[in-house]
């Protein structure tokens, strides 16, 4: 960094943060479901699905081979949009297998695929690294406003339909028993969570998704009981995280997502530590 000035660092991070920004909004709320209902690998089951639809797309003479067609945004989304609707179908008050454990068959299964059709492709390194750690430091405004407008509908939507979202992710067995249709209200959750996953993949990669959707929400639950006190938490850590890996990775000149993803970690492992002085200190 030493022959940048501070107004041309600025302006090389500042869309790579504001996009950190957008995945922390939709991701941290996204958390929330995701924790309550116990299926904690979701996200990087359907992210590593989407994953594997682009994979495919890309090898087909219709993609050009580039990552960025919308031809292979639009397999990808295809591809989640199944993995929702198995998600969804599998989740019964009385299954006898957990729900928890197609996701994670889910998420080797498609990630052996990836492997196997990436296998054919002649940079299946480089693809195997932006597929995991993604390369949000590339991202560009344009991406950066597409990504904000999707993630608001999205947001809009689940705003809407809140109450049978939160119903069904804090007591899906009340829910059921109350009459609610669980199945395509599930399908309708994972589906909206599709969007967001195929979008976020193609921007920060599978494991910085899953750290933007389950970290914040873990940390937000070490302090906080109500669903408003841990959403303020989360986008509170996922900003601050978010600005240090991103400044982290430049100057130390590491790979973005994968700086991002440890300081995460470290973030957290900081907060749990913090946790029981606070309440001694109380």
């Amino acid at each position: 960094m030493g022959d940048l000035s501070f107004v041309q660092v600025a302006e090389f991070l500042a869309a790579p943060f504001v996009a950190s920004l957008i995945l922390t909004g939709i991701h941290a709320y996204l958390g929330v479901h995701v924790v309550e209902r116990g299926v904690i690998f979701v996200d990087l089951s359907l992210a590593q699905i989407a994953a594997l639809g682009a994979t495919i797309a890309m090898l087909m003479p219709f993609s050009g081979g580039d990552p960025h067609a919308k031809s292979v945004y639009w397999v990808s989304l295809a591809f989640t949009f199944i993995g929702a609707a198995i998600f969804s179908l599998v989740r019964t008050r009385r299954a006898r297998i957990p729900q928890e454990a197609i996701i994670g068959i889910s998420y080797a299964v498609a990630s052996a695929a990836a492997i196997l059709a990436m296998s054919k492709s002649t940079s299946q390194a480089e693809h195997l690294k932006d597929m995991l750690v993604g390369n949000i430091i590339a991202v560009s405004w344009h991406d950066v406003f597409k990504t904000a407008g999707l993630y608001g509908a999205v947001g809009l939507f689940h705003y809407v339909f809140r109450k049978p979202f939160l119903a069904i992710s804090m007591n899906h067995e009340d829910a059921e028993a109350r009459g609610l249709n669980v199945r395509l209200w599930d399908f309708l959750f994972y589906a909206s969570f599709g969007f967001v996953v195929t979008s976020s993949v193609s921007i920060a990669g599978v494991l910085l998704v899953f750290c933007y959707l389950i970290v914040p929400s873990v940390a937000a639950m070490l302090y906080a009981e109500g669903i408003g006190q841990r959403l303020a938490i989360g986008w509170t850590m996922g900003t601050i995280v978010s600005a240090l890996g991103v400044y982290l990775s430049l100057v130390l000149d590491l790979p973005t997502g994968a700086t991002i993803v440890c300081t995460f970690g470290l973030v957290l492992i900081l907060m749990a530590a913090v946790r029981p002085l606070l309440k001694t200190g109380r």
